[in-house]
Protein backbone atom coordinates (compact mmCIF):
# COMPACT_ATOMS: atom_id res chain seq x y z
CA UNK A 1 0.00 0.00 0.00
CA UNK A 2 1.28 3.62 -1.03
CA UNK A 3 2.02 6.19 2.00
CA UNK A 4 0.09 8.89 2.91
CA UNK A 5 1.61 12.17 1.69
CA UNK A 6 2.99 14.42 4.65
CA UNK A 7 2.83 17.71 5.27
CA UNK A 8 7.05 17.74 4.53
CA UNK A 9 7.70 18.59 0.55
CA UNK A 10 10.59 19.23 -1.10
CA UNK A 11 11.16 22.24 -2.84
CA UNK A 12 13.48 23.95 -5.11
CA UNK A 13 15.23 27.95 -4.73
CA UNK A 14 16.56 29.11 -7.26
CA UNK A 15 18.96 32.26 -6.84
CA UNK A 16 17.46 35.52 -7.86
CA UNK A 17 20.28 37.77 -9.29
CA UNK A 18 21.45 34.68 -11.77
CA UNK A 19 17.60 34.67 -12.96
CA UNK A 20 17.60 38.38 -13.72
CA UNK A 21 20.91 39.22 -14.70
CA UNK A 22 22.05 37.72 -17.89
CA UNK A 23 25.78 39.31 -18.43
CA UNK A 24 27.26 36.93 -15.50
CA UNK A 25 30.64 35.51 -15.93
CA UNK A 26 29.16 31.78 -16.75
CA UNK A 27 26.10 31.21 -17.87
CA UNK A 28 24.21 29.14 -15.14
CA UNK A 29 21.94 29.18 -12.28
CA UNK A 30 22.32 28.15 -8.79
CA UNK A 31 19.62 25.57 -7.31
CA UNK A 32 19.14 23.97 -3.73
CA UNK A 33 16.97 21.79 -2.97
CA UNK A 34 15.24 21.63 0.69
CA UNK A 35 12.02 20.61 2.64
CA UNK A 36 9.85 22.81 4.83
CA UNK A 37 6.61 21.85 5.79
CA UNK A 38 3.33 23.22 4.23
CA UNK A 39 1.60 23.92 7.20
CA UNK A 40 3.49 26.30 9.15
CA UNK A 41 4.44 28.14 5.67
CA UNK A 42 2.30 27.75 3.36
CA UNK A 43 3.76 31.10 1.53
CA UNK A 44 7.35 30.75 -0.70
CA UNK A 45 10.20 31.10 1.58
CA UNK A 46 13.31 33.22 0.61
CA UNK A 47 16.56 31.82 2.02
CA UNK A 48 20.12 33.89 1.75
CA UNK A 49 22.38 30.86 0.46
CA UNK A 50 25.73 31.25 -1.64
CA UNK A 51 25.45 31.18 -5.29
CA UNK A 52 28.76 29.84 -6.63
CA UNK A 53 27.80 31.71 -10.47
CA UNK A 54 27.59 35.40 -8.48
CA UNK A 55 30.30 34.32 -5.92
CA UNK A 56 28.41 36.14 -3.30
CA UNK A 57 25.72 35.29 -0.62
CA UNK A 58 22.26 36.13 -2.71
CA UNK A 59 18.60 35.56 -1.85
CA UNK A 60 17.27 32.09 -2.78
CA UNK A 61 13.47 32.11 -3.85
CA UNK A 62 11.28 28.94 -3.81
CA UNK A 63 9.81 27.99 -7.46
CA UNK A 64 7.54 25.53 -8.89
Amino acid sequence: MAKAKGTRLVITLECTECRKNESKRSAGVSRYTTKKNRKNTPERIELKKFCPHCNAHTIHKEIK
